[in-house]
């Protein structure tokens, strides 16, 4: 079925129908609703690449995640979606798995102009690349970020909340406070152990070099690590982990070693992921508010694709410390979550 197919049973011009379909506020109602009409009954599907040649525009958009796997990206995806939807385009998800070869090749999508536009779950190609590619088309960057680089980017304060989440286990009365770091390679890592070392100095606490072990993000990660530290002649007493599927790996790490969390060992995580509530001890932990980022992200994303300038470059957004259970807290105390 081809348009001038669907403008003879519309008894319109294909310029009618091309009108209807790209731009139906140039056609009366009683008109257009004749070719909608037809559309739906033929069940007619715009040719996808006869559109590009003509608008330049493929109504896509590439979204580049790190790990598909890690349950964190799930809501951030969401709310790229959602958006990306509503405003008329289709999400293409490319999975990097934490290589940066993998991530030049997704870019190359964009340089080749397969998407309009694309938003960015990681940073690890050097700022000149991504400037370069930003100059001339639409990316912004979410959750991930750069120190410097002119690209809209959409996060949290890492920095901040990390030190939030170490400072509630010293009011708890730890001084032995152990910290799973991600990989150090990754902005985030070195600034959520650069938070927890704050805290930790800025109560005059010493920080044991043999107390901060580099997971990477996985369960079994924070598992192994903790199971170090528990051998050590003088082990912590609590551990923060960069994430909640390292957290989670260090309670079962805890309880195979013989141990209670909370009892034994305090534990908080990070991300605020639908299972920190499901496991027992439930989890302590930092919501990043996932949604609301892709969602900030893409639109502003769209604002880029239209032409428009933004003047701001960094947007950060408001985390918060969730207790719960498995740091030692008042069980009675109200879970300071939103829903």
């Amino acid at each position: 079925m081809k348009m001038s197919d669907v403008a003879k049973l519309a008894n319109v011009s294909p310029a009618t129908v091309s009108r209807v379909l790209s731009n139906p506020e140039l056609v009366s109602k009683e008109t257009r609703q004749k070719v909608l009409d037809v559309i739906n009954e033929v069940n007619y599907k715009p040719h996808i690449v006869a559109r590009q040649f003509r608008t330049k525009e493929t109504k896509i958009i590439l979204v580049v995640v790190p790990d598909i796997t890690s349950a964190f990206f799930s809501k951030v995806l969401r709310g790229i979606e959602h958006v990306a939807v509503n405003n008329g385009y289709q999400v293409i998800l490319g999975d990097t798995e934490n290589d940066i070869e993998r991530e030049k090749e997704y870019i190359n999508l964009l340089l080749q102009k397969q998407a309009d536009g694309m938003v960015l779950l990681t940073a690890r190609l050097n700022k000149t690349n991504l400037e370069e590619i930003s100059e001339h088309f639409p990316m912004v960057l979410a959750c991930e970020y750069m120190d410097g680089l002119n690209v809209p980017t959409v996060s949290i304060d890492n920095i901040s909340s990390a030190r939030k989440a170490t400072e509630h286990l010293i009011k708890l009365g730890h001084t032995k406070i152990a910290h799973i770091t991600g990989p150090i390679n990754v902005i985030l890592s070195r600034d959520r152990m650069r938070g927890y070392q704050q805290a930790m100095m800025s109560h005059e606490l010493d920080i044991d070099s043999a107390y901060i072990q580099e997971g990477d993000f996985s369960f079994e990660s924070g598992y192994n690590q903790t199971l170090k530290l528990l051998a050590l002649e003088n082990p912590p007493t609590a551990v923060f982990a960069f994430n909640d599927e390292m957290a989670m790996g260090a309670i079962k790490a805890a309880k195979d070693s013989g141990l209670k969390a909370p009892e034994d060992l305090a534990v908080v995580g990070f991300d605020n992921v639908k299972m920190s509530s499901v496991i027992e001890p439930n989890l302590t932990t930092i919501n990043q508010p996932k949604y609301e980022i892709g969602k900030k992200a893409m639109e502003l994303l769209l604002k880029l694709i239209n032409g428009e300038s933004i003047n701001k470059k960094k947007f950060v957004m408001k985390d918060e410390l969730i207790i719960r259970e498995s740091c030692g807290s008042n069980p009675d105390l109200k879970e300071q979550t939103k829903m």
